[in-house]
């Protein structure tokens, strides 16, 4: 079989949103399939620092911050965050229009404390925690730090939060020409999320990238995902899957549907694919 490059998402692939723990599959998978000479690389819009937890299991490297930053073999093959230019501007326009921001650097991210003083209120009216408990282990398991401590480091990608489609209305308008808004859709709390990204980068970019530093073909390459921002590494890799747990728009479009990370769904396409022997 030839050589392969396979590129995992994490949230919703690898592990289960916001945790840091794989299944035990899916960690025996990766090793086989390094083991078998295939390349194994992370392809998330977490920042490099928020991989840390994940990287004791193995990978040929990591795309992280939705393409912005890419490291194959222990080399730094691409890193382009915002100029301070489309920083401010991209703070400020989301701040004033009431929508929520995180903003991930290198080292880390840094929330918004409005957001959860918005989910309190928006709770008391409703005599319910469990959004805010969520909110809270998110931040917690992700080392994502309040805004407060943040100091202007360079940024790779914001992550949003908005009450309305309405409130990303101007956001959109005046930031289009430098960042394209990834929107996943509403919550079922009625919330907007999505996040802020650079039009020079995309996680297709960053597949193409990866190839080419270690001259394997495209056709040669397999991306699973969950999410709509896995959109374009899933329409340029040579075999795309999406896990059973994904998006449903997002399945029309892949290659495969795979099961659910509940389910050992990363071990069952390595065998399918024939990357491991079971």
């Amino acid at each position: 079989m030839s050589q392969k490059i396979i590129f995992m998402d994490i949230d919703g692939t690898l592990t289960e949103p916001g945790e840091n723990v794989p299944p035990e599959s899916a960690v025996r998978a990766i090793g086989q399939a390094r083991r078998a000479g295939h390349y194994v690389l992370l392809c998330t819009g977490r920042s490099y620092g928020m991989l840390m937890p994940l990287l004791q299991y193995g990978f040929d490297g990591v795309v992280g911050s939705s393409g912005g930053y890419i490291k194959c073999r222990g080399e730094v093959i691409y890193d382009c965050p915002m100029t301070e230019r489309q920083r401010q501007s991209a703070m400020e326009i989301l701040q004033r229009n009431g929508v929520y921001r995180t903003v991930e650097c290198m080292e880390g991210s840094y929330t918004d404390g409005g957001f959860k003083d918005f989910l309190r209120k928006y709770e008391e009216e409703r005599g319910d925690s469990e959004l805010l408990r969520w909110r809270e282990q998110l931040e917690k398991s992700l080392n994502i730090l309040p805004m407060r401590e943040y100091k202007g480091q360079p940024a790779y990608k914001i992550v949003f939060m908005s009450p309305s489609m309405e409130a990303l209305r101007e956001p959109q308008e005046l930031l289009s020409d430098d960042f394209d808004f990834c929107i996943q859709g509403e919550d079922q709390y009625g919330f907007v999320n999505g996040e802020v990204v650079n039009r020079k980068f995309n996680k297709g970019r960053a597949v193409e990238k990866v190839c080419e530093y270690l001259q394997i073909p495209l056709s040669d390459s397999i991306a699973v995902g969950d999410s709509m921002n896995d959109r374009e590494m899933l329409e340029t890799a040579g075999v795309s899957i999406c896990m059973a747990n994904g998006n449903a728009e997002l399945m029309k479009i892949v290659d495969d549907v795979c099961p659910s990370v509940k389910e050992d769904g990363i071990y069952a396409a390595f065998l399918k694919y024939h990357l491991i022997e079971g």
